[in-house]
């Protein structure tokens, strides 16, 4: 194969839908995150995935977010969590041969699959990144580049250490790392999610704000231990 198609190594944050209190996008709270966000090393940012609430959005919206729609190369993504099913890896191995697939978000979180997925593809132009912080550094270890974790929307320069200190070989300050980043990941994740996430957005100074219908807003409790995953790692 000559030339690279595509580097996508590093860090995104899947960043956050904004609304208003009335439930439309807000478009000027999009941008302050991104601003802010975009003082930290990232690669780039995902939008519109299942943390933006892409579902919950109009056609005209997702196009007024997106603004562009020119061909662009494709990022598998394999969520058995929302799909009930993994992408087979022989299927991945396969796409992988494609010249405009140039990688696979796994959220999964079977770092042995990573690993196999990593070595099946390491003659073809394909990356593999991590679908979460709770598996960043593991991944790391077996051979993926990056990751694209929710948690960046909130501890981002954290995220980005952790990335560090496992491409410079400081194996041992990005386990400590890692361990503080666990509990606060699930929280925002499979525990209380995307109202977790936007729940912490506004404790860091982010614009975090309402979900859109039919997500619920967090319970005083859910809050409550919502604050602890992260008071408890000494985030908060």
């Amino acid at each position: 194969m000559k030339g690279k198609k595509v580097d996508i190594a590093g860090i995104y944050p899947p960043v956050t839908t904004p609304f208003t209190a009335t439930a439309e996008v807000d478009y000027g709270k999009l941008e302050e995150n991104l601003n802010k966000l975009g003082t930290f090393p990232f690669r780039g940012f995902v939008i519109q995935g299942s943390t933006g609430e892409f579902p919950f959005l109009t056609s005209s919206e997702r196009l007024e977010v997106v603004a562009d729609l020119s061909p662009i190369p494709v990022v598998l993504y394999s969520v058995p969590a929302n799909t009930g099913l993994d992408l087979p890896v022989d299927a991945v191995v396969t796409l992988s041969q494609h010249p405009n697939i140039i990688g696979i978000k796994d959220s999964g979180g079977d770092v042995t699959r990573i690993g196999l997925i990593v070595h099946k593809t390491s003659k073809q132009d394909f990356q593999v990144l991590a679908g979460s912080v709770g598996f960043l550094l593991a991944s790391y270890a077996v051979g993926a580049v990056g990751g694209i974790c929710g948690l960046a929307n909130v501890l981002g320069a954290q995220v980005c250490q952790l990335e560090r200190l496992c491409l410079t070989g400081q194996w041992e300050a990005a386990q400590t790392l890692q361990h503080r980043l666990i509990e606060p990941n699930t929280a925002v994740t499979r525990r209380f999610g995307i109202p977790g996430l936007k729940k912490t957005m506004d404790w860091f100074g982010y614009y975090g704000g309402p979900c859109r219908d039919p997500l619920q807003e967090l319970s005083p409790t859910e809050e409550e231990a919502l604050r602890l995953d992260f008071s408890n790692n000494g985030w908060l």
